[in-house]
């Protein structure tokens, strides 16, 4: 039974430093709510209502006025914080991941305005973070559209870590860890899911954050290939301070996502293991795949990666001709295509400059399937040591001149029910799908 995330975190749990909380708000949190059942029907709901705003505004207040919240609470006063947290922040369902090199401001922007409701940084090495200033100004980009926001470090030192994790505090609702990188990188620089091998590090790491950071740790990790062992590792992160966990539903070992499949089932086991709120990553291809995935995990939302470079309209409801069924009569062309969101891509890119290697690897992602049909056009593309958005439209344009168009689709729906797109290329969530 998940906590009441309107209900206040206990004064006795709650060990506050000298004037970072006036008393009086934490007594009024104490208060139980008065009501007489003499007045009216009406009034007796008006009040009842009001009682209510009152109590979320004083949480709000809770929220904001806790210098430390991590090194505040403990125990159930800290799952509650956990809960209260998610809540504030609209319990988001539709998470793009992170990804190395892809999963920049103007991709996440993209994303949030096809339907994505937070999103992940790509990894950040925290040590490189911390002392160079030229990686932090290139690989660290936000704006106040861009939130909810998971920043994602890789870490070994918990000193460094810290360093890191304070620069970018003010800028994102979670600093996450990265425990599930199973690259080869990963190993030679002994991070992500090969910490997996040294659980007291793992542990100083989200400790060393939870006690010293001013917003919630959150960590993402891998399977082991003992379900038991994956269920002390999620119980270890959550003791540790822990206040959202992300699970990738394979083991270090399932590099291949198309080879192996994501194992649910485990998934679920984490989420009942664990009173924190769970993520689950992996078999995202279209909503569908949303739909089932919660139904079958419990899980709050859900995290796509390599669907999403393909497709950032996923989560609007649109999907690639490869994941259209034959039940569905081949569906309904949502005149909208690869093209159309590459240069809304590219438009994101011009406000908000990014390296172009991560813009060349969006193009070739985006645009895969049309150069199968016009290699000469990608050929083109390869031989240009330095890109520049004025080549970038123009290949756009002799791909449309060629007559290739590679629609994404919708499910067949009455039009009436189909996502409404806007000709904006705004950073702003436009479009939504209730599950």
């Amino acid at each position: 039974m998940k906590p009441n995330p309107f209900i206040l975190l206990s004064l006795r749990n709650i060990h506050l430093k000298p004037h970072s909380t006036p008393l009086s708000y934490l007594l009024m949190a104490q208060t139980p709510m008065q009501t007489n059942d003499s007045n009216p029907p009406e009034k007796h709901d008006n009040s009842l209502r009001s009682n209510q705003q009152k109590l979320e505004e004083q949480n709000d207040l809770l929220l904001s006025s806790l210098d430390y919240p991590g090194r505040a609470l403990t125990g159930e006063s800290r799952v509650e914080y956990a809960w209260t947290y998610w809540t504030k922040l609209g319990r988001p369902k539709f998470i793009v991941a992170p990804m190395v090199d892809n999963s920049e401001l103007p991709f996440r922007l993209l994303c949030r305005k096809y339907g994505a409701s937070a999103a992940y940084t790509p990894m950040l090495h925290s040590r490189i973070f911390t002392e160079t200033e030229k990686y932090r100004k290139e690989e660290f980009t936000t704006c106040k559209e861009d939130r909810p926001l998971f920043v994602q470090f890789c870490a070994n030192d918990p000193d460094v870590l810290l360093e890191a994790a304070r620069r970018v505090e003010p800028y994102c609702d979670y600093v996450d860890i990265n425990l599930g990188c199973p690259q080869r990188i990963a190993r030679r620089g002994n991070y992500g899911a090969f910490l997996m091998d040294n659980l007291p590090l793992v542990k100083s790491l989200v400790e060393k954050l939870s006690l010293n950071l001013k917003v919630p740790v959150s960590c993402k990790i891998r399977l082991f290939p003992k379900l038991e062992d994956t269920l002390k590792y999620a119980r270890m992160l959550e003791e540790a301070g822990c206040l959202l966990l992300a699970v990738h539903g394979r083991t270090r070992e399932e590099k291949d996502g198309k080879k192996f499949r994501a194992d649910w089932k485990a998934i679920r086991a984490v989420k009942d293991a664990v009173r924190i709120p769970v993520l689950a990553n992996g078999n995202i291809r279209h909503m569908d795949d949303v739909k089932e995935c919660l139904d079958e995990t419990g899980v709050e939302g859900v995290l796509s990666a390599e669907t999403l470079l393909e497709n950032p309209a996923l989560f609007a409801g649109f999907r690639t001709a490869e994941w259209v069924s034959e039940s569905e009569r081949a569906g309904v062309d949502g005149s909208l295509d690869q093209a159309d969101l590459l240069v809304e891509y590219l438009k994101l890119c011009e406000k908000y400059p990014v390296p172009w290697r991560m813009i060349r690897s969006h193009v070739h992602k985006l645009l895969g399937d049309w150069f199968s049909l016009q290699p000469h056009i990608r050929e083109e593309l390869n031989k240009q040591s330095k890109l520049t958005f004025e080549f970038l439209y123009d290949m756009v344009d002799r791909l449309r001149r060629t007559d290739t168009r590679i629609p994404l689709y919708l499910k067949d729906t009455p039009s009436e029910t189909r996502p409404n797109l806007t000709d904006e290329h705004s950073s702003a969530p436009t479009i939504a799908v209730q599950i």
